[in-house]
């Protein structure tokens, strides 16, 4: 089945389509949101459009679920976010925040019903060792604790290694880029930190830029892995929709893009996005990326490994060839995150690793 076949995927982009679906089509819409992270997200919609006094009881019981559980983490973020800010006062960086605590605390359509594991933070490369002995003394502590890997990150990735507090249990990335040093693109991070925006009454606090936060997802998704592949479309989606409202974005999108050597995932990310979600976008942005796209064999072959991997991880989306798309596409995150050398010594250590012995 294609992305654009699947339920949870029509719902988002048909939302009043639920008012009529069948049965069967319900358990389908479910059961895929709840493997994509989607069901709260999918409540939101629905209500935006005044669709859910009109749905089945047994479904709406679900999507009341989902939605609670979200509400529920999003009061987390806010506390967590304060937790930090307090954290690092004295660490003279600004507290720049990512992805879905960013959408979270900013106030955007795309952050209402998103779900997600950590809070991403951006920080200038000079103070991250500050920042990180900060929150230490806070009470995050590493999660990395094998020599390699502490290099790996260091060294190499465009983070440090994940730290989680030793009582609330939260999850902090704390990143100084937003691709890794070794990776061959390479948008430039005091260009991002340059251009972030306070967040509107909350002091201390800033987002990307709002063409950064949509690069920043592209680049995410399309120079990375497909594990909330949808759910991280969808968020492009619904930040193009939400920031075309703004005076002069269209315009700079694409050159922003070129700015930052981001131009090939800008491409795919409006591609999918108008394919899956109907984003509508200008014809002229289209026209300005389009010099962008890959050769025809190139994009032939991504365009059907991106069908596959883009959809929920559930039976009745994928089939007998979307674990092989999935593993193209990791193979393929690591070869724009590395080098071939570095790759192949990255690989050798991880095949050769003797497994760990359980606790």
């Amino acid at each position: 089945m294609q992305t654009a076949d699947c339920a949870i995927t029509r719902a988002l982009r048909e939302p009043e389509w639920l008012t009529h679906a069948s049965g069967a089509e319900w358990d389908a819409v479910i059961r895929q949101g709840r493997r994509a992270s989607l069901l709260a997200r999918l409540h939101y919609a629905l209500q935006a459009r005044s669709c859910l006094t009109n749905l089945p009881a047994a479904p709406r019981v679900h999507l009341d679920a989902a939605r609670v559980i979200a509400d529920k983490q999003a009061i987390a973020v806010r506390w967590e976010v304060g937790k930090i800010l307090t954290a690092i006062a004295r660490c003279e960086a600004p507290l720049i925040l990512l992805k879905g605590a960013a959408y979270h605390m900013a106030g955007l359509t795309v952050g209402r019903g998103r779900v997600f594991s950590d809070i991403d933070i951006l920080v200038p490369k000079p103070r991250i060792n500050h920042v990180e002995a900060a929150l230490m003394q806070h009470g995050w502590v590493a999660t990395q604790h094998d020599a390699y890997d502490q290099r790996y990150y260091r060294t190499w990735m465009h983070e440090i290694p994940p730290l989680r507090h030793i009582r609330r249990q939260s999850v902090i990335d704390v990143h100084h880029a937003i691709l890794p040093e070794t990776a061959r693109l390479k948008p430039d991070p005091a260009r991002l930190l340059a251009a972030a925006q306070p967040i509107p009454d909350a002091p201390g606090l800033f987002t990307l830029a709002p063409a950064d936060m949509v690069l920043h997802s592209a680049s995410h998704l399309f120079c990375g892995e497909f594990e909330h592949g949808l759910r991280d479309l969808s968020d492009i989606d619904l930040l193009l929709r939400e920031f075309s409202a703004q005076a002069g974005f269209w315009e700079g999108l694409v050159p922003r893009a070129h700015q930052l050597d981001l131009s090939r995932p800008l491409y795919y990310a409006l591609r999918l996005a108008a394919q899956l979600f109907a984003t509508p976008i200008p014809a002229a942005v289209l026209h300005a990326i389009a010099p962008c796209r890959p050769s025809a064999p190139h994009a032939a072959l991504m365009h059907s490994l991106l069908q596959r991997a883009l959809a929920p991880d559930h039976p009745s989306c994928r089939g007998p060839f979307s674990p092989l798309a999935l593993g193209l596409l990791y193979a393929r995150a690591h070869w724009l995150r590395m080098p071939p050398h570095l790759l192949a010594y990255h690989l050798a250590h991880k095949a050769l690793l003797p497994p760990k012995q359980p606790g």
